[in-house]
C-alpha cells in the first residue's frame, strides 16, 4: 500500500519505518525542515530517533498534500494538541475517504474528545482506527517482540490496519472498544507521572504497586461511565500500557515525574525538551472530564495540583493515604 504518516516524532517515525520494513511505500510528514533533511539525506531522524537508521524506501516531506494524495491509508501520530489543525488541513486535500489509524495518545482539552473522535469530526466519512498498547518506540524499532491493539467501529478498517502493521515482531490484535482503548492510552500517562514522582522521592516498590493498581481503578471507573468495556482495562491498552509507562526507563512521562520528585517545577522539568509528555495536558482534561461524569479521580487530581499548583509531592501522597477509608470493590 501507499501509506502517509503524519507526525515525525519518535513514535510516528518508528511506525513509518515499521511499515516501510514490510514493503509499503511510506511518506512521512514532518513539521521541522531539519527532520525532513535528516531523513532524506542520512536515513535517520536525528532530532527524535537518534542513531536509528531508517529504511531507504521511507521518505520525508514538509508538504502535507504529497503525503495525503494517493494514499491508501493515513497514520496520524502528532502530539494530541496538533491533531485537529492537521486533520482540518487534510480535509481540504483528501479527494476521497481512506482509513485513518490514530496513534496519538491524549484527550483534546477544549472538547474532552478522544483522538479518533477528533479525526472523525474533521475527516467526514473516513473510517478511523485507534492503535494503542505497550510499545516504546526504540524497542519497536529494535524489533523487540511487541503486542498492541487496533480498535475501530469499522471492522474492515480494523483488519486492514492489523494486516498493514503486523510483522513477526509486532503483533496487532483487533477490538471494537474504541473509547476504552484510548482512555487507557491517555490516562496511563498521568499515572506514569505519579510513578516517576514516587521514584524521584526515593520511595520503594510498595507505593508503586499501589499507585499502578489504584490508577487503573480510576481509569476503569471513568471508562465504565463513558461506555468502555471493563475487559479493555485488563488488556494491552489498559494494564499492559500502564505497567510499561509507569515502570519503564524510556517513558517520557515517568522521567518527567522523576524530575518533579527531585524538586523541580514543571517548567524546569520541561525546559529544553523536544518531545512532549502527553500526561501533563491529559491530567487536567481527565480531572475535568471526571467532574462532568461524576467520577472521582484522586490520583489524577493530586498530579494536577503538583503540576499546576506547585503542591509538595509528599503532601499529595499524605492526602491520598489519609482519604476516607472505603471498600476496594465499588458497586
Amino acid at each position: 500500500m501507499q501509506i502517509g504518516v503524519i507526525g515525525a516524532g519518535s513514535w510516528g517515525t518508528t511506525l513509518a519505518n515499521l511499515l516501510a520494513v514490510s514493503g509499503h511505500h511510506v511518506i512521512l510528514w514532518a513539521r521541522e525542515p531539519e527532520v525532513v533533511q535528516s531523513i532524506n539525506a542520512f536515513h535517520e531522524n536525528e532530532m527524535f530517533l537518534k542513531a536509528c537508521r531508517l529504511e531507504e524506501n521511507l521518505t520525508a516531506t514538509g508538504d502535507l498534500a504529497s503525503v495525503v494524495m494517493g494514499a491508501d491509508m493515513l497514520v496520524s501520530a502528532p502530539p494530541s494538541h496538533a491533531v485537529r489543525p492537521l486533520m482540518r488541513n487534510i480535509t481540504t486535500i483528501l479527494a476521497s475517504p481512506v482509513p485513518v489509524v490514530s496513534a496519538s495518545k491524549g484527550l483534546e482539552p477544549e472538547t474532552f474528545h478522544t483522538m479518533t473522535s477528533v479525526i472523525a469530526e474533521e475527516l467526514d466519512g473516513c473510517p478511523v482506527v485507534a492503535l494503542s498498547g505497550p510499545s516504546f518506540a526504540r524497542e519497536v524499532y529494535a524489533r523487540m517482540p511487541t503486542a498492541v491493539v487496533a480498535a475501530s467501529d469499522d471492522r474492515a478498517a480494523c483488519v486492514l490496519a492489523q494486516q498493514a502493521f503486523s510483522t513477526s515482531d509486532f503483533r496487532v490484535y483487533t477490538g471494537r472498544d474504541v473509547v476504552g482503548v484510548q482512555l487507557g492510552g491517555a490516562l496511563k500517562n498521568v499515572v506514569a507521572i505519579a510513578a516517576g514522582i514516587l521514584e524521584g522521592l526515593g520511595l520503594g516498590y510498595n507505593p508503586r504497586a499501589a499507585l499502578i493498581t489504584r490508577g487503573l481503578a480510576e481509569t476503569s471507573r471513568l471508562g465504565a461511565v463513558l461506555g468502555a468495556d471493563p475487559q479493555t482495562f485488563a488488556g494491552l491498552a489498559g494494564m499492559g500500557d500502564l505497567i510499561l509507562t509507569a515502570t519503564g526507563a524510556l517513558s517520557r512521562n515517568r522521567s518527567l515525574g522523576v524530575e518533579l520528585g527531585h524538586g523541580k517545577t514543571l517548567d524546569e522539568a520541561m525546559a529544553g525538551k523536544h518531545t512532549v509528555a502527553e500526561g501533563v495536558n491529559t491530567a487536567a482534561v481527565a480531572v475535568e472530564l471526571g467532574k462532568r461524569a461524576g467520577v472521582e479521580l484522586p490520583i489524577a487530581s493530586e498530579v494536577c495540583r503538583i503540576l499546576f499548583e506547585h503542591k509538595d509531592p509528599q503532601e499529595a501522597i499524605r492526602d491520598l493515604m489519609e482519604r476516607e477509608l472505603k471498600a476496594e470493590v465499588w458497586e
